[in-house]
This record gives C-alpha cells, sequence and structure tokens, in this order.
C-alpha cells in the first residue's frame, strides 16, 4: 500500500514533529518566498508584521516529499544515522512552513499537509523546499546534500476526499522521480478519465460483477478510549481505470437509478461483516450512508428495513441533513421505519449544508458527525471552536451524541474531549481499511497493555498499513 495511506498518528506509525520559532519580526523562508510571488504579480503586502495578513484558508495540500538519496547516504552513514534523516528533513520543512502539519510515514518520505489561500501558496512553498534542499545540511559535522523529490496534490478546502488527496500525492511523487522536479495535481480540474457517460454504462455491471468492495474506518469513543463502531465505506476498482472513488461515482449511481441496487449490495455486505466482527468478540455497529433518494424510495425502505432485522446485525445509517430538507415529510416518516427495526440514525456532514434545527429536532437520530471542514482548522481558526462547541452543546441537548470527522492531531483530539466531544473518527484513528485489516486492528487493540492504555490504537507500525 502506498507511503502516502499510512497512518497518520503521532508514534510509529507517524512522527509528529515540533514547531519552530520564527523569530520576532522576522520571516520563515516560505513567506519571504510568498512575498516575491505577490510583489512580481503587483499584489500587496503587509510590511508591518513581516507576513502576509491572516485570510481564511480556501486549499487544502498534501505533499511528500522523499530523500531520492538514501540508499547512498545510509552506506555512508550507517543504518542506525539514515534512519534519523527523514526527522532531519522534517525539521528543515518546519522551519519554512511553520503552519504545516509534518509526519514521517516511511523509512524515507515525509508527508507536509497544510492549507492555504490559492494554488500559488502551493507553488510558493514548494519553491521554497527545493531552494532550500540544494543547501547541505549538517550531519553530526559532516556536509551533505539530500536530494529530494516532491510530490503534491490541491484542492478546495472539503472539495476532496482524504484518499484521494493521498492518491493523488503519491501519483505526483512517482512522477516526479521520473521528471525530476517538483509536480503538483490540481484536483479541482477534475479526472477527465472519469467521464460520467462511460461510468453510468459500466456501473450495472461493476456491481453484479464484484468490483465494488467496502473499507472499514473505526470511531473512537474519546473518555472510554475504544472503539465503538465504524462506516462503511465504498470503493470501485476498476478492471482498466483502477481505484474508483466514491465522490467520483456515487452521483453517477442516483442518476442512473442504480443507488438502490448498489446500496443494498453494501448493506448485505456490510451485515456479513458484521457477523464476522461479532463472532471475533466485537459486536460494533457499522454505519452506511444512504443518499438521499431512497429517503423517499419505499421499495428500498421495506427491503433495508427486512435484511437488518431477519439478520440481528448491528446497522447504523448515516443520512445528510440536506436529505432530509428536500422531502421531510417522507424522510422523516422512513427514518423512523428504520429506527424501530433497531437501525441507529446518525446525521452525516452536519453544518456542511442548510442546516435547519426544525427539522433536526423531529429525526429519529441518535448521533450528529461534525463534518470536517470545522475540524481540520479547529486548532488555527477562532471561528470553527465555536462552532464546534456550539454543535456538541446543540447535540447533547437533543440527547444525540456527537463524532467529530477528519480529526489527524492530537491537539485537535485534546481539544474535542475539552469541549465534550463524544467520538471522534480520522486519520489519526485509522485510515479506511479493508475488512481482514480491521479485524487485526480491533485484534490489537485489545492487546494493550495495562502501561499503555491510552493511545495504542494511536500506533501501528509501517508494516501493518502496507498490509492494509
Amino acid at each position: 500500500m502506498s507511503a502516502a495511506l499510512r497512518h497518520r498518528a503521532e508514534g510509529d506509525g507517524g512522527v509528529a514533529v515540533p514547531r519552530a520559532e520564527v523569530p520576532p519580526g522576522g520571516m520563515s523562508g516560505f513567506e519571504k518566498h510568498q512575498r516575491q510571488l505577490l510583489e512580481r504579480a503587483g499584489m500587496p503586502f503587509d510590511d508591518t508584521d513581516g507576513i502576509v495578513p491572516p485570510l481564511p484558508k480556501a486549499w487544502q495540500f498534501l505533499c511528500l516529499a522523499e530523500i531520492s538519496n538514501f540508499a547512498a547516504l545510509r552506506r555512508h552513514l550507517g543504518r542506525s544515522r539514515a534512519d534519523r534523516l527523514p526527522i532531519d528533513v522534517s525539521d528543515r520543512i518546519d522551519a519554512s512552513l511553520a503552519d504545516a502539519r509534518i509526519s514521517v510515514v516511511g523509512r524515507n518520505i515525509v508527508e507536509v499537509a497544510f492549507e492555504g489561500d490559492s494554488l500559488t501558496d502551493l507553488a510558493a512553498a514548494l519553491g521554497c523546499l527545493t531552494a532550500d534542499f540544494d543547501l547541505p545540511l549538517d550531519l553530526d559535522g559532516e556536509q551533505h546534500r539530500l536530494e529530494m523529490h516532491f510530490g503534491a496534490a490541491a484542492a478546495p478546502l472539503g472539495n476532496a476526499e482524504d484518499v484521494r488527496l493521498a492518491e493523488e500525492a503519491e501519483s505526483a511523487l512517482e512522477q516526479a522521480r521520473t521528471e525530476a522536479h517538483a509536480v503538483i495535481r490540481d484536483l479541482s480540474a477534475g479526472t477527465p478519465a472519469f467521464d460520467r457517460l462511460t461510468l453510468t454504462r459500466e456501473l450495472p455491471g461493476a456491481i453484479k460483477n464484484g468490483e465494488m468492495f467496502l473499507q472499514y474506518q473505526p470511531k473512537v469513543h474519546v473518555r472510554r478510549q475504544e472503539i465503538a463502531s465504524a462506516e462503511a465505506l465504498v470503493r470501485w476498482q476498476h478492471p482498466t481505470r483502477g481505484l474508483i472513488l466514491p465522490g467520483d461515482f456515487i452521483t453517477v449511481a442516483e442518476e442512473a437509478r442504480e443507488i438502490s441496487a448498489l446500496t443494498l449490495w453494501t448493506l448485505d455486505q456490510v451485515i456479513s461483516d458484521q457477523r464476522l466482527l461479532a463472532q471475533d468478540g466485537n459486536d460494533l455497529t457499522i454505519f452506511i450512508n444512504i443518499s438521499g433518494q431512497l429517503l423517499a424510495d419505499v421499495r428500498f425502505v421495506k427491503l433495508a428495513c427486512s435484511k437488518v432485522s431477519e439478520s440481528g446485525a448491528k446497522i447504523g445509517f448515516e443520512i445528510t441533513e440536506t436529505s432530509v430538507i428536500r422531502d421531510p415529510q417522507s424522510a422523516i416518516f422512513n427514518l423512523q421505519a428504520f429506527a424501530d427495526v433497531g437501525i441507529t440514525i446518525a446525521i452525516d456532514d452536519y453544518g456542511a449544508g442548510l442546516s435547519s434545527l426544525a427539522y433536526l429536532k423531529q429525526l429519529p437520530a441518535k448521533e450528529l458527525k461534525i463534518d470536517k471542514m470545522f475540524v481540520l482548522q479547529l486548532t488555527s481558526s477562532n471561528r470553527d471552536p465555536l462552532i464546534v462547541r456550539s454543535t456538541i452543546d446543540l447535540a447533547h441537548a437533543l440527547e444525540m451524541e456527537v463524532t467529530a470527522e477528519g480529526v489527524e492531531t492530537q491537539a485537535a483530539m485534546a481539544l474535542l474531549s475539552v469541549m465534550g466531544c463524544d467520538m471522534v473518527q480520522g486519520y489519526l484513528i485509522s485510515r479506511p481499511v479493508s475488512i481482514d485489516a480491521f479485524r487485526q486492528f480491533l485484534r490489537d487493540d485489545k492487546a494493550r497493555t495495562p502501561e499503555d492504555p491510552g493511545h495504542a490504537m494511536f500506533r501501528r507500525p509501517a508494516s501493518f498499513w502496507k498490509s492494509a
């Protein structure tokens, strides 16, 4: 499995790097480079404190930095010292990109995640990093030049799934190895290979031919520090195009009226997998996403209720607030039918659409999931913490538990814990993994020692993620 998709935790699977201090009145290398770009473009720059005035961030970036001459350096420095080279790389990157989240995701690869106002910010950052690594690095008194490859992906904030961003960054890194210069993939430009007409024609056969598969992402109960449930995420492994993510085919399935068949297939598979987990001693509720179209589909409602009640499996449905607003009378009636057969209802992506308290109080929901757009910048924004805290209080007043999506750092998790958030989901815990890898994840969690009860679930060796 690609290095970009490995664990983002602070620990064995991803090493968190401390932030470097910028001298008072000074500018980081990135800020200097950014200033030059702005001045060339004739844009204003605030000289009062030497930094660009803070603006709301609109883009998310993921960059992979690879030490291409790692093998040669290891022969010269020895294995022990060479294994610390990614930390040296992280320190140098941190000095230029003080607001970035930096993790070591492989023996010679460092991952850098940050946000910006435009795609120009990513180009400026890569230009700065390329210049920085043209200078030699002092390694125990000797000067060595690290030859670096940079591959990055960019997307408007909230417009691309984490998995897609990571896959594109990995693909950009592969291209950078060949072309010997930094490569950027702009996801806002779309993916021409995934034309809607072709996908519409191929989707029915994909469901019948077993090209669809599921991955599972666990949710952790913050106070109990244990896996509470999981979300099932559907993927399409196309025989020629490779992995196709939901963002590229779910709307196609809705338009082609195949969303019912796809969701019923997902439900059957989840019921089967939930039984496997229960046999392992992990009788967890597994959630699947339900399209707004299906909340008014009487046939689907009857079939889904029948499947769940006959199986006895613990199943949850995640629905978005906008799907209820489309046809509130039918949606509320059918959601109550789901709840009556024991299906747990969760409101997904809360805050991303037009929230309506009038409908919220009528829904038989037991869980509310805060959209990741409010969580990703939780520790660097002034407004997001207020929105998250008020949402948690509102949900608790309506007797719902709260899950925060997109949790990637220990700092965000600590703040959510203080705010009273019940559960967290995100790359800090685990990326989406196959059912076999998820079962192993749960076995490892059960094997935690009393000496390390709090953070064992956040630490996975690289070998685990390679096989996931």
